[in-house]
């Protein structure tokens, strides 16, 4: 059973900081669903999501409430310390963020409102902030995919940490400019020392093969390049739902042990304090958590919805994984810059 608690503020507000570039202001509008005239009326959304996720989502959301949605799209921490930036004058009523550490910054600065009852109530609180400021939506998990024609499955190792070893030389792809790979090493560096982590990074870089991103890394299992590929979940799944599962050529493996191979983390939302649209934006927030958003946010992310009423269909259960129970508590992870200090040091980035 996986259970997901209390975030650590420090780690969490450290990971947060990672990668945020100067221009901040220059984020620009992904999806913006109002016409001129109506932007005073539109809710506001800072989104670090996936375009197709934060579409399908806000789209659903005007059909069902009539209330239109101006969407802005940037990565999660820029979002985040835009938030910031602009205090009081921010324009953003709603943020809904890849990771949650950009959230917990902005709750320890008392940038965020409190969640309506109605909107906490239909998720365990497990995954929320304990003070109700923001609350997970999705779920995610680290993954293998691997190919049967090439590796089997009683030949994969019961450990992440054993494919930086000389017998996957060349079978292994990774991708180490993903940030779920980051995150991935943040949570190393905090359960098993950042020498373990340095090691494990050394031997994955002199016997893998890294990718410029997931999807070509899956990719390249599908074709039998490599036998295997460090991934999420849902690079897999949705290829499986476009093609059929019974037409990949490759499947998932989870550890199934605990090991940080299966690492869990979140996405969530909360509602920016300033903003001038609570009553509406309070309206998201509930229909985001609803059964009826969280079945939109899975079908079209095939990530984990956080509502225990919305079915998963092909998707392994998420009551089934078994993550590493020390590292639950995401925001324990180490600060995500050591990470990419670390990353860097080893000639990864």
């Amino acid at each position: 059973m996986i259970k997901l608690h209390t975030y650590a503020k420090k780690a969490a507000v450290a990971a947060a900081s990672v990668m945020v570039v100067g221009a901040l202001a220059a984020c620009g509008n992904g999806g913006d669903n109002a016409k001129d005239g109506d932007k005073e009326k539109a809710l506001t959304i800072y989104s670090g999501q996936h375009t197709e996720v934060t579409e399908a989502l806000t789209k659903e959301f005007t059909k069902e409430t009539g209330i239109k949605v101006d969407v802005r799209e940037g990565s999660s921490n820029e979002l985040a310390h835009q938030v910031a930036e602009e205090g009081d004058k921010s324009p953003a009523d709603i943020i809904f963020t890849e990771e949650t550490a950009p959230l917990v910054m902005l709750s320890e600065k008392g940038l965020l409102e409190k969640i309506d009852s109605k909107a906490l109530d239909n998720m365990d609180d497990q995954y929320e902030d304990p003070d109700g400021t923001w609350v997970g939506l999705l779920a995610r998990s680290r993954v293998v995919a691997y190919n049967p024609d090439v590796v089997k499955e009683s030949e994969l190792p019961k450990s992440v940490f054993d494919f930086a070893k000389p017998e996957w030389k060349d079978k292994v792809a990774y991708v180490p400019t993903s940030g779920a790979f980051t995150n991935q090493i943040s949570a190393m560096i905090m359960l098993y020392g950042e020498d373990e982590t340095k090691q494990w990074l050394e031997g994955l870089k002199k016997y893998g093969k890294q990718y410029k991103n997931n999807k070509i890394a899956l990719d390249a299992v599908e074709k039998g390049d490599v036998g295997a590929a460090l991934i999420n979940n849902y690079y897999w799944d949705n290829e499986a739902k476009e093609k059929g599962a019974d037409k990949m050529n490759s499947k998932l493996y989870y550890f199934g042990n605990g090991d940080i191979g299966d690492m869990i983390s979140l996405s969530g939302a909360g509602i920016v304090k300033s903003s001038s649209h609570k009553e509406e934006a309070q309206k998201f927030m509930e229909f985001a958590t609803e059964e009826k958003g969280q079945q939109v946010l899975t079908d079209t992310s095939s990530q984990y919805p956080l509502n225990s009423s919305v079915d998963t269909k092909d998707m392994k259960p998420f009551s089934e994984l078994n993550p590493p129970k020390e590292a639950l508590d995401l925001g324990e992870y180490s600060d995500g810059e050591q990470a990419l200090e670390l990353l860097q040091e080893v000639g990864l980035l």
